[in-house]
């Protein structure tokens, strides 16, 4: 028997590999062996309806944490109760590890987290949870349950808080970023009209939210599809520099487009750069604000930094002695935001020239080491360093030069400039 959404049929996922793999039937089937009900929910369903690539495995259930645990490690299952207090346990099988949560309802919430109390009401569960298009569960043998009619939604491409969107977001203040990240991901029209006035009305709650849980939303709405679309209607009821302080989204919109141009992926960092105006200074309130982590406030700032390299009217060599001393991966960065910042259009042949120079050259490694400073005549000790550090200035200066009887000379020179 097929099982419907209201009029809608909802399709069989009996064929989507990720429900067949013996990592989630077995853990589906530990948890039924006690005579309990357990199904596959959120975005693995969701995202395998509609097509999208399934990335993690959620499993619900009416059993409670202990008893999860006890039936898996039965079966020969490795569980860790990651948080056991709100339902959730970690079962890992064949390396992969999966989220076993039993069915709650909320008691109390507090903008941030909720005291829950365990249910065995899949309606319950369903109405705890944040839009309708994260509200299907899917069973051992493929059967898609809807519980709240969420299908319709799915297939509109319309992202829907369930129930009253005041009362989701008062219930975590977070699902305000959540519902324009989804809308950027999933969503073909403009924001679900009641969804964005509620987010608007209570704006304030973002205030309380912890600046990691902020980053984690902001840069996965920021390599979103529609992320462009979306953050315009964020920075027009003034959400997204309430979020980041400043929002230029004018420039982000001219970044996407070069990205676009280049055919390059979504590079949610650097799309942050460009939206939140990253300048020297200003990536310190970033890192700040946002909590970044060590990596990408140095990526951040690196980028941030004017240098002439990233001047298509400089010499060549210029960005040959970024690379040797950034890396590519930073020469891009800071040549795509300095385009980005420029008034040059997206088909520019300069900006694509010197953008494509770590395709086309290598930097090589240093042809002289400390042996061959010492060889030359200087004794162990600091001066060799510093000799090193000379040579090396003049060989980038020079652009790399690579004729043996010209370094030769070159580092006899330093080496007795600094004997005398």
């Amino acid at each position: 028997m097929t099982a419907t959404s209201g009029d809608t049929p909802l399709p069989s996922l009996a064929d989507a590999p990720w429900l067949g793999r013996h990592a989630t039937q077995a853990v589906l089937s530990a948890i039924e062996s006690g005579g309990y009900a357990a199904r596959v929910v959120g975005g693995a369903v969701r995202n395998e309806l509609i097509g999208a690539p399934v990335k993690d495995i959620d499993v619900a259930t009416t059993a409670e944490p202990r008893e999860v645990m006890r039936l898996v490690e039965h079966a020969g299952l490795k569980a860790v109760p990651t948080g056991i207090e709100h339902g959730t346990v970690t079962v890992i099988t064949d390396h992969t590890p999966l989220e076993v949560t039993t069915l709650r309802r909320d008691i109390e919430t507090f903008g941030r987290h909720a005291r829950v109390t365990f249910t065995t009401d899949w309606v319950e569960d369903a109405r705890r949870r944040d839009f309708t298009i994260n509200a299907f569960y899917c069973d051992r043998t493929g059967a898609v349950h809807d519980p709240l009619g969420g299908y319709p939604d799915l297939l509109a491409r319309v992202v829907r808080f369930i129930g009253d969107p005041h009362d989701r977001i008062r219930e975590d203040y977070l699902r305000i970023l959540r519902f324009f990240r989804f809308t950027a991901e999933y969503a073909r029209g403009a924001p679900d009209a009641a969804g964005l006035e509620a987010s608007v009305e209570l704006a304030a709650g973002l205030s309380g939210l912890s600046a990691e849980r902020i980053r984690a939303e902001m840069l996965r709405l920021l390599a979103a599809p529609r992320a462009v679309d979306v953050v315009d209607v964020m920075e027009g009821a003034g959400l997204a520099s309430r979020v980041l302080g400043i929002a230029e989204t004018g420039t982000l919109r001219r970044l996407t487009a070069i990205e676009a141009a280049l055919a390059r992926e979504p590079d949610a960092l650097l799309r942050l750069a460009a939206l939140a105006a990253a300048r020297p200074g200003r990536t310190l309130e970033l890192r700040e604000k946002l909590r970044l982590s060590s990596a990408e406030y140095e990526r951040l700032a690196r980028m941030a930094l004017p240098d002439k390299a990233f001047d298509p009217e400089a010499p060549e060599r210029e960005a040959k002695a970024f690379i040797y001393r950034h890396g590519s991966e930073t020469f891009r960065d800071g040549m795509l935001l300095a385009w980005t910042n420029s008034s040059a259009p997206t088909d520019d042949a300069r900006w694509r020239e010197r953008l494509s120079l770590p395709e086309r050259w290598t930097a090589p490694a240093l042809p002289v080491r400390g042996a061959d400073v010492m060889e030359a005549g200087l004794a162990a000790g600091p001066a060799v360093g510093r000799v090193m550090r000379t040579f090396e200035d003049w060989w980038i200066a020079e652009d790399f030069p690579t004729e043996h009887l010209r370094l030769a000379y070159a580092l006899s020179r330093f080496v007795k400039a600094n004997r005398d």
